[in-house]
């Protein structure tokens, strides 16, 4: 768990396209190469600390033929961003996929002042 020590708690959301490998013959969707992209993501404002991020899979579209293996992750999570990371493995084949996101945290404020 984290604590939120701060009376300002700031929350940012956003949705991408993570890739579209269908249209081009790509990677994930060959089934060939790297299974893994990773996409940094930066926040509009600055986080006190590094917040909380939670991704989800908004749109996925998969071949129907082979098995559906998905993992998607927030990491690298700092005050400014994080990387959204979507792999998969074996024959899976990936013609797209977005994702939303949010995170939640601490947020400075003008009249802060340290007193250490």
């Amino acid at each position: 768990m984290q604590v939120i020590n701060s009376s300002r708690i700031g929350i940012a959301q956003g949705s991408v396209d993570l890739f579209s490998d269908f249209e081009e013959g790509g990677e994930m969707w060959t089934g060939e190469g790297s299974r893994a992209r990773s996409q940094w993501i930066a926040f509009d404002q600055r986080f006190a600390a590094p917040p909380v991020v939670h991704v989800s899979l908004t749109l996925w579209d998969m071949d129907s033929a082979h098995n559906v293996r998905a993992d998607l992750a927030a990491e690298n999570i700092s005050e400014t961003g994080f990387d959204a990371v979507f792999r998969t493995w074996k024959d899976t084949k990936v013609a797209r996929v977005r994702i939303s996101w949010i995170a939640v945290g601490a947020v400075t404020d003008d009249d802060d002042w340290d007193v250490t």
